[in-house]
Formats: structure tokens, C-alpha cells, sequence
């Protein structure tokens, strides 16, 4: 059975390269769809009122 104390290994460093490199998920992109679906959602709402 091996040891289970954990040693850094050499690839380790390049998947860390990689994973900092990598694309990370679209705030900026998710939080502007958010905010114009509430703006369409609110004057879509107004003009049913209507």
C-alpha cells in the first residue's frame, strides 16, 4: 500500500501553470445577461400593465 503523506511532484507546478492560465467562468458576462433580463422582464411587465 503506498504512503499517504503527499509530496509535491514535478508536474505539479505546470498543471498549476495551466489551471492559473486557464479560462475562468464569465462574471462580467454572466452578471450583464442577468441585469438585462431584468430590465426586459420589468418592461415587459410594465406594458401588460398597460
Amino acid at each position: 500500500m503506498r504512503s499517504m503523506i503527499w509530496h509535491p511532484e514535478e508536474k505539479d507546478s505546470k498543471v498549476n501553470e495551466y489551471l492559473e492560465q486557464a479560462n475562468h467562468a464569465p462574471y462580467p458576462a454572466i452578471a450583464g445577461f442577468l441585469a438585462v433580463g431584468v430590465c426586459v422582464l420589468t418592461i415587459v411587465f410594465l406594458f401588460a400593465m398597460v
